[in-house]
């Protein structure tokens, strides 16, 4: 087992394995470094929504970011079944962002307006409308925007086939072992130390989500990135309860999985580490999710979790070269959209790597040394 590689990949998560993917097909001898286990933090925490236009509702970077990562799906979910023969439950039955007042559905009603701009497809439902579609949904439901390209997946299969794939074009994989800082000569960065000891590489890729900001600190850069824990349950149902993912502007979500589960989630408690699953979220997302879908009271229940998801001082990802170090780049800072810009998050990264041109306004709205002009 060798110590050198043309990539260093620390975090073994859903970007730092769409990374390793895309790389590993450039060619490129790439290794993942993960200190635990593949896809155990926020990878296998999250839903797996990909709500590029429920849950982002202006036009920028971001957006067309997010637009990009979801075209990608469709096509992934076949590519990576053929590499690795896991199936990502990729899912594409539309999405329901709901309005619970009137005053919120003339926001939404805006919303329809803009999107459809992207989307023809997308159209404002009423109350009758949208029970028509999913009569579990509450009466008390003034309406919704129907966006019929809003799916989703199990995330921690696309993280697991990421880096499966990654490992079929000749991707390293050691899990349980920690990186503890950079090795750099002259500004350009020469590999990693880690608990199992040195790795030699002229490019090393930080994607290690909410933990980024601690390791990048060694390099002299302070970056705007902090966790926000969001807590889930599920429950299942013998017989579908909703088809579509329904999703609130109260921040509680309902997705429906293939194996009957329904997510719900997901509680938002910001700068802390601490994963525990508390009773007073939990009854929380209960309480909003009856509101919506009143027979999930006579679900059966399933279970908890949480996951630490990484935001951002302007809430936008991190994407880009050290303004210093040579060859060291960090994709980290997704916060809530992070399974959505996997795809993309892979092809921008090794794109950048290996020195291609990248569309200027994308590349400059995520630089890492933009930190300098915004505040937490």
């Amino acid at each position: 087992m060798g110590n050198s590689f043309d990539v260093a990949i620390i975090g073994g998560g859903i970007n730092g394995s769409s990374i390793a993917y895309q790389l590993s097909k450039m060619g490129r001898k790439v290794i993942i470094i993960e200190k635990e286990r593949l896809a155990c933090q926020a990878s296998s925490a999250a839903a797996g929504m990909l709500a590029a236009q429920a849950e982002i509702e202006q036009d920028g970077p971001l957006f067309q970011l997010a637009l990009k990562g979801q075209a990608m799906f469709s096509t992934l979910s076949s590519e990576l079944f053929e590499y690795t023969g896991i199936d990502i439950d990729y899912v594409n039955k539309g999405m329901l962002k709901i309005a619970e007042t009137e005053e919120i559905a003339e926001e939404v009603k805006k919303q329809v307006a803009f999107q459809r701009n992207w989307d023809p497809t997308i159209k404002w439902l009423d109350s009758k409308e949208l029970r028509e579609m999913e009569p579990a949904l509450s009466p008390s439901v003034s309406g919704g925007m129907y966006l019929p390209n809003d799916g989703h997946v199990q995330p921690s299969k696309l993280t697991q086939a990421f880096a499966k794939a990654a490992v079929y074009f000749g991707a390293e994989i050691r899990e349980n072992t920690e990186v503890l800082s950079f090795i750099y000569e002259n500004d350009q960065v020469k590999g990693v130390k880690t608990t199992n000891g040195i790795i030699h590489s002229n490019q090393v890729v930080v994607a290690t989500g909410a933990w980024a900001a601690k390791l990048m600190s060694e390099s002299g850069l302070d970056l705007r990135v902090y966790p926000v824990k969001g807590e889930c349950f599920s429950i299942q149902t013998e017989k579908p309860m909703i088809n579509t993912t329904i999703f609130s502007d109260k921040r509680c979500y309902l997705v429906p999985k293939r194996n009957g589960e329904i997510y719900i989630g997901a509680t938002m408690i910001e700068d802390t580490f601490d994963n525990k699953v508390t009773p007073g979220g939990i009854a929380t997302l209960i309480e909003r999710a009856t509101q919506l879908v009143p027979q999930i009271k006579e679900a059966t229940w399933e279970r908890v979790w949480s996951g630490i998801r990484p935001q951002t001082g302007d809430g936008l990802p991190y994407l880009g070269e050290h303004p210093r170090w040579k060859g060291l780049f960090v994709a980290a800072g997704h916060f809530r959209n992070g399974i959505l810009l996997s795809p993309i998050t892979g092809k921008l990264v090794a794109d950048l790597l290996a020195g291609r041109l990248l569309d200027e306004v994308l590349h400059s709205a995520f630089l890492l040394e933009r930190h300098k002009e915004t505040a937490r």
